[in-house]
């Protein structure tokens, strides 16, 4: 039977939405812009009562609560929501743009051109767990020394449904991997969507392995080949290559939550003032104005939580 997750409060939108619970799918509507394979091409976030141009755009990174709520009852659940960018089967390297304001989701571009990988199709749903971010002036003990990449947590969603780019599901966590890409910490998530055929036996990482012999070890092994294709070396695994269980992925989770609070909340900024640039240059640019909206909704009551 599933427990519920010992997480932080209240699974509250941004005050700024509160006119719509966005703890799921229920009150969103994704909208293309643009055209698809072109560098202009964005799908995003907006409510879907009186979707017009002034409607407020709903940022799949900040407005999103990292909890499932169950839209019928409004009460958590004990389910994380996945946020998916790539679904499975495609190979398309949509990612949310994290410095454009409404943090849209673009497919990601190398000197100009559009990126896919090139080793293929990949096999499971990608995205991310919203309101987290990987820190990238944290060193976390088993990440060899190396820096958060910047970005909202990474998830491989393994159940059977194909989830589309913009896509809001509710999962359970199963584990994750220490990958390092390019020297930086870069933590994939398992999960599998809570309604999958699946999801009653899967509770922990073990259970994977039990039910589904060689997935992990597909996982571990397109990490560490996809780029090779483009000529890069293969990558490199902390915690001796090994996918940690639930327990210790809720962790990673509530550091990158707190860690997301800071970056919203204008914390982290802060409390770079007194280091070196070579330090403060290693927070990429991120959508000033977005986060900047987000702090002074929120100054007035506590920092959003899970």
């Amino acid at each position: 039977m599933e427990t519920s997750i010992p997480l932080n409060d209240g699974m509250k939108p941004l005050k700024r939405n509160n006119s719509a619970s966005h703890g799921s799918a229920a009150n969103l509507q994704t909208l293309s812009q643009g055209d698809v394979n072109t560098t202009d091409y964005r799908i995003q976030a907006r409510e879907k009562e009186g979707i017009s141009s002034g409607t407020k755009k709903i940022s799949l990174w900040h407005d999103i609560t990292l909890v499932h709520v169950d839209p019928a009852t409004n009460m958590p659940t004990p389910y994380l929501n996945f946020v998916c960018e790539i679904p499975k089967f495609s190979r398309k390297k949509f990612e949310i743009a994290t410095d454009e304001v409404g943090n849209p989701i673009k497919q990601d571009t190398k000197k100009g051109q559009l990126r896919e990988f090139k080793k293929g199709d990949i096999f499971f749903n990608y995205g991310c767990l919203p309101r987290t971010w990987e820190d990238p002036t944290h060193v976390h003990p088993d990440t060899m020394g190396c820096r958060g990449d910047n970005d909202p947590l990474d998830v491989c969603e393994i159940g059977l449904r194909i989830v589309q780019p913009g896509e809001i599901r509710p999962v359970k966590i199963l584990g994750i991997l220490c990958m390092i890409d390019d020297g930086e910490a870069d933590w994939k998530v398992v999960t599998i969507d809570a309604e999958d055929k699946w999801a009653p036996f899967l509770n922990d990482i073990d259970d994977v392995e039990k039910y589904i012999p060689g997935q992990l070890t597909a996982i571990r092994e397109w990490f560490r080949t996809y780029k090779i294709p483009d000529g890069k070396p293969p990558n490199v695994f902390g915690l001796d290559e090994r996918f940690m269980d639930k327990t210790y992925a809720m962790e990673i989770i509530k550091e990158c939550n707190i860690a997301w609070k800071e970056l919203i909340t204008g914390e982290k900024e802060r409390g770079m003032k007194d280091m070196g640039e070579e330090v403060k240059g290693l927070v990429r640019k991120l959508s000033k104005s977005n986060l900047v909206s987000l702090a002074m909704d929120d100054d007035d009551d506590s920092p959003p939580s899970f």
